[in-house]
């Protein structure tokens, strides 16, 4: 795992195409701002999961 420290307004990029920039650090939560293609989805983790849950249900179904 990479472990980066980036202040508010600061960059971090993936690849060619894709930035993340921290926008606000508050109490303990950070802000990010992704951008990406279209192409490419962006989600938080647990979305994520619940995302490819559901696909495994359905292809046993």
């Amino acid at each position: 795992m990479l472990v980066l420290s980036r202040v508010v307004g600061e960059l971090i990029s993936i690849g060619d195409t894709i930035t993340v920039r921290v926008l606000d650090v508050s109490g303990g939560n950070v802000r990010f701002g992704v951008e990406a293609p279209r192409h490419v989805n962006v989600h938080r983790c647990e979305v994520y999961e619940r995302i490819q849950a559901k696909r495994a249900r359905e292809m046993r179904d």
